[in-house]
C-alpha cells in the first residue's frame, strides 16, 4: 500500500509540474526574454537599436545619438540609418518611431529629452553623455551624466512610456520636432494643457527617394504631473560648420511661453518645466498614429489607461516571453542561447503593425482612412526577407504571416500593385526585383491558405506580364523578348535583376502548378530559367550582355561588392550572384561541367573571399554543397565557420545590416540545423545544429502536430551520419515542409 501511495503522489506531482511548466508558472518558461541582448547589432553597421519595444510594435523608445563626436551632429556624414550606435557617447534624447536593421535613414522622430536648470533648445547645449545602460526586451535604462537624471523606457504596441528620475531642483522635459533621421522637415505642435501636448511630424523620403510622398506621424504626449511652466520654441535658421557638421543654430529663437495655440515650422519643439523639492519621478507617455491626432489619443488612453510604468513593462515582458517561447532549446552555451533568442527577437520587430487600436490605418498611395479587423502590417523589406524570414514566420507564427499576406493583398487592392519595399503605406521602390509574389507563393505552398489566393495569383501575374507603367519590373519588355535585361536596358544590375525576375517567375509557376493552371505553369517555368542565357562557359560565371547579344566587356567578375558598383550586378559581383539560382541548381551543375567543377567553383567563392555574409544574394551559398552527394560535410563546416565568425553576443555581433531580421533569420535556422534554401519551394536542407534539442510549439490552427522536435545525438563536433524523420530513416539532406511538420520530429545522428 505504501508503494502504491508513493507512486500515486509521484505521478500526481509530476502531472502538476508538467501543467505548471506548460502554462509558464514554473521553470524558465516565462523568462526566455532574459536571453535577449538588444545591444547586439548596435555596432558594425548592424543598424539595430536597444530601445524599448513591444512585439511588432508601432512605437519604440530608443536613445538617439546620431553623432560619434560630442558637440557635432550630422547624420548625413555617416549615412546613419539608426538612431543609436554603441560607440557614440553623446545623446540628444529618446526617439519614439524608429526602424531596426534597415540600410537607409528615415523616421527617428518625436525626440524627448529630460534636462535640468535653465531651458536650452539647442541639442548641442542640452545633450548629454550617458552611462550605466541596461537593455532588455521591452525595457531600456541609462544615466545622463550632465544632469544626473535616470531615464527608463518601456512601450505598448502604440505608446512609448518614459520614466525620468529627477534630482531636486529645476527640471525640464523637451520634445524636439526638428531632429530626426528623416530627410523631411515640417511639424505642428500644440499645448493642450499643463499635462498634454498634441501634434504632427512630417517624415518620409526613405533612402532620399520620392520626396513627394512624405506623410505625417500624429502624436499625443501626456505627463503624469502638471508643469509649472511650459512653452513652444521655434528656431529660424540652423547652420553647418566644418565638413558640413551641424554646429548649432544661427539666428533668432522665438519662444511662446504658456501658449495654447498651434505653432508650425521646421525646427520647433516644446518644453515643460518643473521645480521639484526632492528627488522626483515623472512619467511621459506618447501615443502615436498614422491616421489622426484623435487616434493617437485613443491609442494612448486604451493601451495605457491608468497602468503604471511597472505594470506596462511587466505586460510587455510577458508578451515577449510568450512569442519567444514558441521555440525552446536545450544544450548550447549561455552565449549561444542569447545569440539565438536575440535573433528571434529581431525577427519580431518588423514587419510591425500600422493600424490603430480601433483598426484604422492609412491606405496605400491615397492615405485615405481604411479599417481592418485584423492587423495591417507595414515595413516590408522584401528584397531581403523573401529569402528566409517569411518562411520562418510561416513555421513559427503562421497567423502573423497570414496577416502579412493579407496586408500585401490589401496594398494591391488599394494601389493596383503588390508592394516592393513598403514603409508606412508608401512605396519606397528601394532595391530591385518583384519579390512580394515569392513570399505569397511560399506562404501558400507551406499550407497557410486562409487568404484569397485567386486575388494573389492575379496580382502576381499582373506584375509579371504588364509591360506598360509597371513599377515592379522595369525593363520587362526586354526581359520577355530576350529572356534577360541588357546593359542598355538598365545602367546597373542587368544580370542580378534578371535573376530576381526569374525567381519571381519560378514562384508563379509553383503556385500555378498547385492551382492546376497547366499552361501558366509551363510558361512561367520556361521564363524562370532564362538566366542561363547569361552564363559564360569560359568563366563558369554569369556575365552581362549587350543589346545585340554580345558579352559586355571589359568585364572583371571579381570587382564590385556590397558598396562597390559592378555594372551587371546590384550590391555584389558575379561570384556573389552566379549561384543565386537555387530553384535550378541541378542544371547549373550541368552547365558548369558536373558535380566536381560545380563544387570547386562554389568553394572558390569562400576560398577567394568573395562570399559576403553581410548581404543577401549569396546568403544560401553555404548550403549548396548539399546538392552534391558526398560533399555535405562542406556545408556543415562552412555554416559553423560563418556562424561563429560573424554572430556574437556583443554589439558587433551581426555581420552588418540586419535587413529587418533577415540576417537574424539566417542565424536562427542554422542554429536549429535546417534552412529554407529555395524560396517558393517549401523544402529545408540540413546542417549541423547547435543545440541538443529544439522544440517548436506549432500553431494548432495551421498544423496537425503540436510540436516539432529537432534533436542531435552522438558526437556534437562530428558530422551528420544519418537522419531519422518521424522515427524512420531519411536518406536525403532535404526535407519538405510538410514532411517536417507532419511527422513532428527530426533526429540527426553525428559521428
Amino acid at each position: 500500500m505504501q508503494s502504491l501511495f508513493c507512486q500515486y503522489h509521484y505521478l500526481r506531482n509530476r502531472f502538476i509540474l508538467s501543467i505548471l511548466t506548460f502554462v509558464g508558472v514554473l521553470g524558465n518558461a516565462q523568462e526566455i526574454s532574459r536571453y535577449v541582448n538588444p545591444f547586439i547589432g548596435t555596432s558594425n553597421f548592424g543598424a539595430t537599436n536597444p530601445g524599448a519595444v513591444a512585439p511588432r510594435g508601432m512605437v519604440s523608445v530608443s536613445p538617439f545619438n546620431v553623432s560619434g563626436k560630442q558637440n557635432t551632429m550630422d547624420k548625413d556624414s555617416q549615412w546613419l540609418s539608426t538612431p543609436y550606435v554603441k560607440e557614440n557617447h553623446f545623446l540628444t534624447g529618446f526617439s519614439h518611431v524608429n526602424l531596426s536593421g534597415v540600410g537607409c535613414p528615415d523616421l527617428g522622430v518625436l525626440i524627448a529629452m529630460p534636462t535640468t536648470g535653465v531651458v536650452e533648445t539647442d541639442p548641442l547645449k542640452y545633450g548629454s553623455t550617458y552611462s550605466a545602460e541596461v537593455a532588455r526586451a521591452g525595457y531600456y535604462k541609462t544615466h545622463l551624466e550632465t544632469s544626473g537624471i535616470m531615464v527608463e523606457t518601456t512601450a505598448t504596441p502604440r505608446v512609448g512610456i518614459s520614466r525620468y528620475t529627477f534630482p531636486k531642483g529645476k527640471s525640464n522635459v523637451l520634445l524636439n520636432l526638428g531632429l530626426g533621421l528623416t530627410n523631411e522637415q515640417g511639424a505642428m505642435i500644440k499645448v493642450v494643457s499643463p499635462t498634454e501636448i498634441e501634434g504632427v511630424r512630417t517624415v518620409g523620403s526613405f533612402c532620399y527617394y520620392k520626396p513627394e510622398e512624405t506623410y505625417p506621424v500624429y502624436f499625443v504626449a501626456r505627463f503624469d504631473k502638471p508643469a509649472r511652466e511650459f512653452g513652444i520654441w521655434k528656431h529660424t535658421q540652423k547652420y553647418k560648420g566644418v565638413e558640413g557638421q551641424w554646429m548649432g543654430y544661427n539666428g533668432k529663437t522665438r519662444t511662446y511661453r504658456n501658449y495654447y495655440k498651434e505653432v508650425v515650422g521646421d525646427s520647433i519643439g516644446t518644453y515643460f518645466s518643473y521645480d521639484f523639492k526632492e528627488t522626483t519621478q515623472l512619467q511621459l507617455s506618447i501615443g502615436i498614429s498614422y491616421v489622426s491626432i484623435e487616434n493617437a489619443r485613443e491609442n494612448l488612453e486604451k493601451e495605457l489607461g491608468k497602468n503604471t510604468f511597472e505594470s506596462v513593462y511587466s505586460e510587455t515582458r510577458k508578451q515577449w516571453d510568450k512569442v519567444l517561447g514558441r521555440i525552446e532549446v536545450s544544450g548550447g552555451t549561455e552565449d549561444e542561447k542569447t545569440i539565438f533568442y536575440t535573433a528571434l527577437y529581431h525577427t519580431l520587430l518588423h514587419p510591425n503593425i500600422l493600424n490603430d487600436y480601433n483598426g484604422e490605418y492609412p491606405a496605400m498611395a491615397t492615405r485615405e482612412t481604411k479599417h481592418t479587423t485584423g492587423n495591417r502590417f507595414t515595413v516590408f523589406s522584401f528584397w531581403d526577407t523573401y529569402r528566409n524570414l517569411h518562411a520562418l514566420m510561416s513555421l513559427l507564427y503562421p497567423k502573423q504571416q497570414s496577416d502579412m499576406v493579407k496586408s500585401m493583398l490589401a496594398i494591391y487592392k488599394e494601389s493596383g500593385w503588390l508592394p516592393k519595399w513598403e514603409l508606412n503605406a508608401t512605396e519606397t521602390t528601394t532595391m530591385v526585383g518583384d519579390p512580394a509574389g515569392i513570399v505569397i507563393a511560399d506562404t501558400y505552398l507551406r499550407g497557410i491558405d486562409d487568404f484569397d489566393i485567386e486575388v494573389a495569383y492575379e496580382a502576381m501575374c499582373k506584375s509579371a506580364d504588364q509591360i506598360t507603367d509597371n513599377p515592379l519590373r522595369p525593363g520587362l519588355e526586354d526581359y520577355l523578348q530576350k529572356g534577360y535585361l541588357t546593359t542598355s536596358t538598365t545602367s546597373s544590375g542587368s544580370v542580378s535583376t534578371t535573376q530576381e525576375y526569374n525567381i519571381s517567375d519560378f514562384a508563379i509557376a509553383q503556385l500555378a502548378q498547385k492551382l492546376r493552371k497547366k499552361e501558366a505553369y509551363s510558361r512561367y517555368t520556361k521564363r524562370a530559367v532564362s538566366y542561363r542565357k547569361l552564363f559564360d562557359k569560359k568563366l563558369n560565371l554569369l556575365r552581362p550582355k549587350n543589346d545585340d547579344g554580345s558579352w559586355y566587356h571589359p568585364f572583371n567578375p571579381d570587382t564590385g561588392a556590397n558598396f562597390v558598383k559592378n555594372f551587371g550586378f546590384i550590391e555584389g559581383n558575379s561570384w556573389q550572384y552566379t549561384f543565386m539560382v537555387t530553384h535550378d541548381i541541378p542544371h547549373l551543375i550541368k552547365m558548369m561541367g558536373g558535380k566536381e567543377p560545380f563544387t570547386k567553383q562554389l568553394k572558390k567563392v569562400f576560398d577567394n573571399k568573395q562570399f559576403d555574409m553581410a548581404n543577401e544574394p549569396d546568403i544560401a551559398y553555404p548550403f549548396l554543397f548539399n546538392y552534391v552527394k558526398g560533399k555535405e560535410r562542406l556545408t556543415q563546416d562552412m555554416v559553423d565557420q560563418l556562424r561563429t565568425t560573424y554572430f556574437k553576443n556583443s554589439p558587433d555581433g551581426l555581420p552588418g545590416n540586419d535587413d529587418t531580421g533577415t540576417m537574424s533569420a539566417w542565424l536562427i535556422y542554422t542554429m536549429m540545423g535546417i534552412y529554407p534554401v529555395s524560396p517558393a519551394e517549401p523544402i529545408y536542407t540540413i546542417s549541423r545544429p547547435v543545440f541538443d534539442r529544439v522544440t517548436i510549439h506549432l500553431d494548432p490552427a495551421y498544423y496537425e502536430e503540436n510540436t516539432l522536435i529537432i534533436k542531435k545525438e552522438g558526437n556534437p563536433k562530428g558530422y551528420i551520419k544519418h537522419l531519422e524523420l518521424g522515427g524512420k530513416k531519411h536518406e536525403r539532406f532535404f526535407i519538405t515542409h510538410d514532411e517536417l511538420t507532419r511527422t513532428g520530429s527530426l533526429t540527426m545522428y553525428l559521428k
